[in-house]
Parts: C-alpha cells; sequence; structure tokens
C-alpha cells in the first residue's frame, strides 16, 4: 500500500471519528452542568457566579436508604402553591424543589441523603420548609455537598434538624430568606475540613435568627450585604460568624462559645456587633472580635470574656476619615483585651469596661497610641482617684509599653506574665524605665465606678 493511500485512509477515518467525539463531549457537558443550570436568577440581577449542583442518583446512594419512599415522589405530586403536609417516617433523597410549595414535617420526619452528595435543593421563590431532618451528606467539598442548598428568594425555612452533613445550609445568590430556629451540626471530621454550618455566597438582606449551629466550620458570608445575624448560638466551631466582602450587616444577640474566633470582619464596609455574648475564644489565635481592612463599624454592648484575645484589628479602620466604634462593651478576663496593629487611629472607645485582663491595650507601633480616642472608660487596673465625685478619675488613665511586655511579642511567655520575676520586672520598669515607655492610650476621664453589666447571663 502506497504512502498516498495510507494518508487517504487515516484522514477519512479522523474525518468520521470527529464528530462521534463532539457530541460525546457535548452529552458530558450537559452532563455536567446538572438539574440546576436552567434556574433563572433574573429577579436578582449580578454577575453570575452560579455553580450547578449534582443530584446523584437514589441508586448510586448508600444502601441503607434503598427501599425507602423518594420524598421526590410527594415534591411531584403536590401542586403549586399547595401545602404539603408530610406523614412521620424515613424517606430518600435527593430532592430539588423548583415550584412554590409549602412543606411541613407532621411528627418526625427524615430525609436521607446515604452519604452521597447534596441532599435538598430548594431552587424557587416563596416556598416554606417547616419541621423536617435532613441528613446524610456527602462528603465532597470541591461539590459542595450540602443538607440544604438555597437558590432561591424570600423563602421559610424554620425549624429544621440539620445533621451529618458536609456543609448545613448554603445560600447561593439568594435574597430575602428567613432562616431561623434551626439546628445545624457537621460531619464528625476535624475542624478544618468541615464544613460550613450557615453560608452565605452574593446573598442579600437575609435574616439568620435563632439558629444553634454547633460543631462545624464557620457561619460565614461572602460578597453579601444588609443581612441580619440575630438570635443564633455557635459552639465548636471555628469562626463564629465570618464576613468576606460583606458589607452591612447586622450581628445582634448571639452568644458564641468555646469557637476558635468570634465575630471576624475582614474587607468589610459598614455594619454592627451589638449585645453579643462571645466567650473562651482560647486557640493559639483565638480572638473574640477580629478586623482586617475594615471600616465604620460599630461595636455596642457586646460582653467579650475568657478569650486570648478580646479584639485583634490589622489594618482597621482601613478607608480615610472613617472610624471603627467601641461604645459600653465589657472586655473581662482575657489575656489582650484589645491588640492594634494599625498606626492610622481612628478607633473610638466610650463607656467600654476592662476588668481581669493580663493586658488592656497592645498598640503596634512607637507612640501611636494618642491617634485613637479613649474617653469615659473604666479600667480595673486605674490607680487615681475621684475626690469630687463625679464619677470621673481626677486624673487620666494612661497605659504605657515597658521592657517587659516582651511577652506579648512571644506568646508562650504569657505563661509567666504573674510570675515573681516579671512581676518584679514590671515594677522595676515602672520605678525606673530603662528606657522611655511607649504611650499605648489615655483616657482624660476615667470611669471612677464599674458600671453595671449591660447582658444579663454569660457563658457557664
Amino acid at each position: 500500500m502506497s504512502l498516498l493511500h495510507r494518508l487517504t485512509l487515516l484522514a477519512a477515518a479522523v474525518a468520521l471519528a470527529l464528530p462521534a467525539a463532539q457530541a460525546r463531549d457535548s452529552d458530558d457537558e450537559d452532563q455536567a452542568r446538572g438539574p440546576g443550570s436552567g434556574a433563572d436568577f433574573s429577579t436578582a440581577p449580578r454577575v453570575d457566579v452560579h455553580k450547578p449542583v449534582q443530584l446523584i442518583p437514589l441508586y448510586l446512594r448508600d444502601k441503607r436508604i434503598h427501599g425507602l419512599q423518594p420524598f421526590q415522589e410527594l415534591v411531584d405530586k403536590a401542586p403549586e402553591g399547595s401545602v404539603l403536609k408530610v406523614p412521620a417516617g424515613h424517606y430518600s433523597g435527593p430532592v430539588h424543589l423548583k415550584k412554590r410549595l409549602t412543606i411541613e414535617g407532621e411528627g418526625e420526619v427524615v430525609i436521607d441523603g446515604g452519604d452521597k452528595g447534596t441532599v435538598f435543593v430548594l431552587e424557587t421563590n416563596e416556598a416554606t420548609l417547616r419541621n423536617l431532618t435532613i441528613t446524610g451528606s456527602g462528603e465532597s467539598h470541591d461539590a459542595d455537598d450540602t443538607c440544604l442548598n438555597i437558590r432561591g428568594h424570600g423563602n421559610l425555612v424554620e425549624n429544621l434538624n440539620i445533621a451529618d452533613c458536609l456543609f448545613g445550609i448554603d445560600l447561593k445568590q439568594s435574597d430575602h430568606n428567613i432562616v431561623r430556629n434551626n439546628k445545624v451540626r457537621s460531619k464528625d471530621f476535624e475542624l478544618g475540613v468541615r464544613g460550613d454550618g450557615i453560608r452565605l455566597w452574593y446573598s442579600h438582606d437575609n435574616l439568620i435568627e435563632n439558629n444553634l449551629v454547633t460543631d462545624t466550620r464557620d457561619m460565614v458570608a461572602w460578597y453579601s450585604h444588609r443581612n441580619i445575624y440575630r438570635g443564633n448560638e455557635g459552639r465548636r466551631s471555628r469562626y463564629s460568624i465570618h464576613f468576606m466582602f460583606a458589607n452591612d450587616n447586622i450581628v445582634e444577640n448571639n452568644r458564641f462559645y468555646d469557637n476558635a474566633v468570634g465575630i471576624y470582619f475582614m474587607y468589610m464596609e459598614g455594619g454592627a456587633a451589638r449585645g453579643n455574648i462571645i466567650s473562651h475564644a482560647t486557640g493559639a489565635t483565638g480572638m473574640g472580635l477580629g478586623f482586617k481592612e475594615s471600616s465604620d463599624i460599630l461595636l455596642e454592648n457586646n460582653e467579650v470574656i475568657y478569650c486570648a484575645v478580646g479584639v485583634g484589628s490589622d489594618l482597621s479602620p482601613f478607608q480615610p476619615d472613617t472610624t471603627i466604634r467601641f461604645v459600653n462593651n465589657r472586655f473581662a478576663f482575657n489575656g489582650i483585651a484589645i491588640q492594634l496593629t494599625s498606626e492610622l487611629g481612628g478607633n473610638e472607645m466610650y463607656g467600654n469596661t476592662f476588668e481581669g485582663n493580663l493586658t488592656d491595650m497592645y498598640q503596634a507601633g512607637r507612640g501611636e497610641g494618642v491617634k485613637n480616642k479613649w474617653e469615659g472608660n473604666y479600667f480595673d487596673t486605674y490607680q487615681g482617684f475621684d475626690r469630687d465625685e463625679d464619677g470621673a478619675g481626677d486624673t487620666p488613665h494612661e497605659e504605657y509599653a515597658y521592657a517587659d511586655r516582651i511577652w506579648m511579642e512571644i506568646p508562650n511567655a504569657r505563661f509567666f506574665k504573674t510570675s515573681p520575676v516579671l512581676e518584679l520586672l514590671d515594677f522595676l520598669e515602672r520605678l525606673a524605665p530603662f528606657s522611655t515607655p511607649d504611650l499605648q492610650a489615655r483616657d482624660e476621664k476615667p470611669l471612677y465606678i464599674k458600671p453595671e453589666r449591660r447582658i444579663e447571663g454569660s457563658a457557664s
């Protein structure tokens, strides 16, 4: 066979194979998009960051759910806009809700995903889920395996028990939803590889209220604005709430115990945290309240106790002519109550209480403490008097950085903070400093009498 003949046959084979390969690629692409790829999010126009949910078929899920009635059958039979009252029992997932329904469990209704993929996708508007247990998601972070994935607006999700899931409740491009009175628990994994308990992604104006989130990774909001977190309780997770590029969010009257970090504001503008109790953030980098390049945030009537660092602030406030205001907060029994690493100033402290901390104030840089404003705060270390009985100390309260504060630069040395050696060094430094100490903070009118506690109860 001549070379020319061989080349002719090869070209013909390639020409025949190419359309088939293209067809297979097209089919694979359609399958990869998943059933949620055609969702209409026109009611909330924005940059499309939609990631399709791949619902794994029932027959590929754990054998423990084989033989259970698929919950999807009940959803499919229910008319649009109706109320679906579900009898008590165990049902199998996955479930994909794409029409407006009210689904209420009567008794104990369990929807089990069989440890594969996402269990329940709510991809509609103005639906209600109530009194359900959703459990058994997969373990894939790449696929965002979730117990409840919300991709719609104006939905109500309440009284759900979310357990044994990688991600608990995940809102993506979903606005004006109410998520309240739910219990969320992750899978029994190491802290860093758990999924988030409640996660918002490009989701705005939602109410996250009275939820119990335990043993998860974070509650987190990415690029999500004007949400309200109210009355929630978080325990034994990493971040109680973590904001990233999320503006004007409100965090009020929550209780966060035994998490690595309390509330962390990162690259955020506007918002407030008030009336919260944050306790026992005691990890190596544990802090009750944290800031990273954030501006115009109000912290009011919070109680931050038993944390390694009460407040850790990095380059905050970030924008020129902005502030971070601390008003009537209590910082008690922390390693460092306030730690500021910015030399820009702009922090304002009014009416706060400092008691029982190893140190009340640490300011990075030399002599930069005067750029922050302190007025009418109470310090249990204040050594002045109130001879005119006007409620304010007669002399300013000043915080200096002496050479003995090397223990602040070396965390392991904090163990020795109250040892006789360091106490003697501290006394000698104040008596005859080896070098000129740096002024950290000055309160011209410190409170002389400790204010009454504004938040009832504390962590046990």
